[in-house]
C-alpha cells in the first residue's frame, strides 16, 4: 500500500476500527517522524500533478458577475429578482389605469390652456398690473369674443374633416385618430418629478385657497347677506399676493354699498372661514373707485400674533414735528403715522392695553424735535412720565387737589397765550403768515415765540371729576367742569395757534369727558375699552355700526386699537379708521429718547421752564382765561340739561342714534337694528320704551331680499321723548333743590 493510499483519519478514542486494515494504518503512521507528517499531502488539496478542475471557468465569471458594479442589483441576488418580476406584472396590470388617468389630466391642462387663450388672460394679466385694466376693457371683450368665433370656426372644421375621413376610410380612422390624440394628451398630462401632479394656487389652508376663487368670493358675499341670490361681484383686481395675505378688489352690484360690507366684516369672514382679525376690508375711495368698490385683504395668520415692532424714532438723530409721527403698523404690515400738529388726539382704553405706550409714541416725535415745548401733567402719579421731567417746559405727576389746581393755571397760560399769538399774527406780512395758522418758519423762530406747544395729560379723567368748588368770575364751578371747559377752548381754538392736545383716558364714558369736548377732538385711537359705547364714546358716534368697534379687540392683543385719524396716513387720505398695533417702546427706550431731547435742546438753546430749573409756575389771571373761554351760567344750565338723566333703554338709543338725531339723515329706525346693536330682549325693550312714550310703528323698508314693511320707530318720536325725560329730570331736581 502506497503511501498516498494510506493517509485516512485518526479514529477518536472509544471508536471502533473500521476494517482490520485500519489498525496496522493507524500503527504505522504512529512511527512515523515529525518531517513525514509535515511534507504528506493535505486531503482535499490536489497535488501539482493533479489535473484543473473543469468548473473553473464558471467561477470566474460568477465572481466578476457578483461584483461587477454594472451589473444591476435585482440581476444579482435571487430575490431581488423575483419581487422585480412581480412588480413589472403589477405595472403591466395597471397601465391601462395610469394612461387613462395621464389623459385626464391632459385634457384638463389642454381645457385650461384654451380657457386661458380665448379669456385673453396675458393681455388682462398686464393690463392689471400697469393698472389699466378700465382702459384696455373694450379692447380685451372684443379679442375675447374674436377667439370665441376662431374657436366655433375650427370646431365646425375639425367635425366636417371627421365626416370626410369616416366616408372615406371607415370607422378605423376614428380609432387611429383617437389614439394618436390620447397619446398626445397622455404626454400632455404624464407625471414629471418634482411636479407631482396639481398644486394650490395660494398658500395656507384649503379653506383660505378656495376663498379666494371668485366664485366661492360670490357665494360668501351671498351667505353674508351682502348680495342678493340672483346678484353677483365683478373683479376689478385678481387676487394677487400681499405681504402675508392676499389681496382682491371687486365691485358690488348696483345700490349695494362699500360701507355694508365694512358694516357686517364679522359675518363676511365667517363666511370665508377666517377670524375677523385677519380680514380688512376698505373702500376704494378717489379717482380710482366709488360707492360700491370694496378692496379686501385676508391674512394667512393672526397679523398680530408676531412681536411687536420698536419704534424707527430710535434711529433717528432728530424729528420735525411738522411730519406725522411713526405711530405703528396695520394688519398688512404697511406703517401707519399719526399727524399731531393742527390736531387734537384723544386716546381710551381699559387698563394694562397700552394706553400710555401709545402717549408716549406721540410724545417721543415731539421730543426729537428741539424747537417744540411740551406741558406733561401725569395724574397717574407712577413713573411713566418721570422721564419726560428733563425735556418738558411745564411738568408734574400726582393726583392731589392742589395738581387739579396747578393744571388749571397751566391751561389758563395756554389760553392767553393763543389769544396772544392770534393778536401777533394779525400783525405780521402776508409773507410770514398768509392765514390765520402757524407755521413751520414761524414754529422756529424764536423771535415770534410761536413754538409748537404739546399738553400732554395722563388719566385726564381724574381733573375732569374732580369736585372741589373753584371760583371762576364770581361764581362758582367744581374744578372739574373747569378743566372741561378750558380744554375744549383749546382744542378748539388752540390747533391753528401751534397747541396740540394729548388726552389720555382709561374711563371713556359720557359722565367722564364731556361730549363738548369730545366733539373737538380730531384724532382718535381706541385701545379695547368694554362695550361699543365705551368705543363710541372715543371713536364717535355710530362707528360701531359703521364696522369699528374696539371691543371686540382680543385681550392678548397688546397696543392694538382702532386709529380715527385727523389727517392723511398710509391707509389712505380718506380712511374712515384703520386698525394699528403700536410700536413697542419699553422704559428704556423712552428714556433714551427724553435724554436725546433734551441734549438737543441744550445744543439749540431751547430748553426752558422746568427742564432748565425754572419752573415758577405761572402768573395768570383766571378771570381773564374765564371771560376768554365763555364761561357763562347759561352755559352750565345747558350743559346741566344736556347731562340729565336719561332712562335706560331711552339713553342707549339715544346715544347709537346720536348723529341720526342732530342731522335727521333718516326717520325711521328697526326695531331688529336696536335690539341688536343694544344687546337687549326685544320684547322688554318694547315694553319698556312704550312705557317712555316712544310707541313702534310699520314702515316698508329695502332690505336684501326685497322691501319689507317692519316694526320699528319713528327718530321724531325717540327725540322728543329723550327731551321729555331730561325736562322731567331737571324739573325735578329743581324741585328737590327748592325744598332743601
Amino acid at each position: 500500500m502506497s503511501a498516498e493510499q494510506d493517509v485516512r483519519p485518526i479514529p477518536e478514542s472509544g471508536e471502533e476500527p473500521v476494517n482490520g486494515e485500519t489498525a496496522e494504518a493507524g500503527a504505522s503512521l504512529a512511527h512515523r517522524s515529525p518531517a513525514d507528517l509535515v511534507n504528506a499531502p493535505v486531503d482535499d488539496e490536489p497535488t501539482a500533478d493533479a489535473p484543473p478542475s473543469r468548473f473553473r471557468w464558471a467561477r470566474r465569471v460568477w465572481a466578476w458577475w457578483t461584483r461587477s458594479p454594472r451589473i444591476p442589483a435585482v440581476l444579482k441576488d435571487r430575490a431581488q429578482f423575483g419581487q422585480a418580476i412581480k412588480d413589472a406584472i403589477v405595472r403591466l396590470l395597471r397601465s391601462p389605469l395610469v394612461y387613462l388617468r395621464a389623459v385626464v389630466r391632459g385634457l384638463v391642462a389642454a381645457v385650461r390652456w384654451w380657457r386661458s387663450w380665448v379669456r385673453v388672460r396675458d393681455y388682462r394679466e398686464a393690463a392689471e398690473q400697469a393698472e389699466k385694466l378700465a382702459d384696455k376693457f373694450r379692447e380685451i371683450r372684443e379679442l375675447t369674443l374674436f377667439r370665441w368665433k376662431v374657436t366655433g370656426v375650427a370646431a365646425v372644421l375639425v367635425a366636417a374633416a371627421g365626416l370626410v375621413i369616416g366616408l372615406v376610410w371607415g370607422p378605423g380612422a376614428f380609432w387611429i385618430a383617437g389614439g394618436l390624440v390620447s397619446v398626445a394628451l397622455a404626454v400632455l398630462g404624464r407625471r414629471k418629478d418634482g411636479s407631482p401632479g396639481r398644486r394650490p394656487t395660494l398658500a395656507g389652508p384649503r379653506t383660505l385657497t378656495w376663498t379666494m376663487d371668485p366664485q366661492v368670493l360670490v357665494d360668501a358675499f351671498r351667505d353674508a347677506k351682502l348680495i342678493g341670490k340672483d346678484e353677483t361681484l365683478r373683479l376689478v383686481e385678481r387676487a394677487v399676493r400681499q405681504g402675508d395675505g392676499w389681496a382682491v378688489t371687486v365691485d358690488l352690484p348696483a345700490t349695494r354699498k362699500a360701507a355694508d360690507v365694512i358694516k357686517n366684516r364679522e359675518a363676511l369672514a365667517s363666511a370665508l372661514a377666517v377670524d375677523e382679525i385677519q380680514l380688512v376690508v376698505e373702500r376704494v375711495r378717489g379717482s380710482g373707485g366709488h360707492a360700491g368698490r370694496v378692496a379686501m385683504w385676508v391674512a394667512d395668520d393672526d397679523p398680530y400674533a408676531a412681536p411687536p415692532v420698536r419704534t424707527p424714532l430710535l434711529t433717528v438723530s432728530r424729528w420735525d414735528a411738522w411730519r406725522p409721527v411713526p405711530f405703528g403698523r396695520d394688519a398688512r404690515g404697511r406703517r401707519i403715522d399719526l399727524p399731531l400738529v393742527w390736531t387734537s388726539v384723544l386716546m381710551g382704553a381699559i387698563p394694562r392695553q397700552g394706553k400710555t405706550f401709545a402717549a408716549r409714541l406721540a410724545a417721543a416725535g415731539l421730543l426729537l424735535d428741539p424747537h417744540t415745548r411740551l406741558y406733561v401733567a401725569d395724574f397717574k402719579a407712577g413713573k411713566d412720565w418721570e422721564a419726560a421731567a428733563k425735556v418738558a417746559h411745564r411738568f408734574m405727576s400726582g393726583d392731589d387737589a392742589d395738581d387739579v389746581v396747578a393744571l388749571i393755571d397751566w391751561l389758563a397760560e395756554l389760553v392767553a397765550e393763543v389769544q396772544g399769538r392770534y393778536r401777533r399774527m394779525r400783525d405780521l406780512d402776508d409773507a410770514t403768515c398768509p392765514e390765520s395758522k402757524v407755521t413751520p418758519e414761524m414754529s422756529r423762530d424764536p423771535s415770534l415765540n410761536m413754538s409748537i406747544t404739546a399738553v400732554i395729560v395722563d388719566e385726564v379723567q381724574v381733573p375732569l371729576e374732580h369736585r372741589e368748588p373753584v371760583d371762576v368770575a364770581g361764581r362758582t364751578l367744581t374744578a372739574g367742569e373747569y378743566v372741561g371747559e378750558l380744554l375744549t377752548w383749546l382744542a378748539k381754538k388752540g390747533p391753528a395757534a401751534g397747541i396740540v392736545l394729548i388726552l389720555a383716558t382709561q374711563r371713556p364714558d359720557t359722565k367722564t369727558i364731556p361730549s363738548g369736548l369730545r366733539a373737538v377732538l380730531g384724532s382718535r385711537f381706541a385701545l379695547r375699552v368694554m362695550d361699543w359705547r365705551d368705543s363710541n364714546i372715543v371713536l364717535g358716534e355710530q362707528m360701531n355700526t359703521r364696522g369699528y368697534d374696539s371691543s371686540r379687540l382680543l385681550s392678548s392683543h397688546k397696543g392694538v386699537g382702532i386709529l380715527r385719524p385727523d389727517g392723511e396716513t398710509q391707509a389712505g387720505v380718506d380712511a374712515l379708521a384703520v386698525t394699528v398695533r403700536t410700536y413697542y417702546m419699553p422704559n428704556e427706550d423712552w428714556q433714551a429718547v427724553c435724554r436725546h431731547g433734551r441734549t438737543l435742546r441744550e445744543a439749540a438753546g431751547t430748553l426752558t421752564g422746568h427742564a432748565a430749573g425754572r419752573d415758577t409756575g405761572p402768573s395768570v389771571d383766571r378771570s381773564a382765561a374765564a371771560r376768554a373761554v365763555g364761561s357763562r351760567m347759561a352755559r352750565a344750565e345747558a350743559e346741566r340739561v344736556q347731562q340729565a338723566e336719561t332712562p335706560e333703554p331711552l339713553a342707549s338709543v339715544a346715544a347709537y342714534l346720536a348723529d341720526d338725531l342732530d342731522t335727521r339723515q333718516r326717520e325711521f329706525v328697526p326695531t331688529a337694528e336696536l335690539t341688536a346693536a343694544l344687546g337687549v330682549e326685544p320684547t322688554a325693550f318694547g315694553t319698556r320704551m312704550r312705557e317712555l312714550g316712544c310707541r313702534p310703528t310699520r314702515e316698508r323698508v329695502a332690505t336684501a331680499e326685497g322691501v319689507r314693511q317692519v316694526r320699528g320707530y319713528l327718530l321724531a318720536d325717540i327725540a322728543a321723548a329723550v327731551e321729555a325725560a331730561r325736562d322731567s329730570a331737571v324739573w325735578d331736581a329743581e324741585v328737590i333743590e327748592d325744598e332743601s
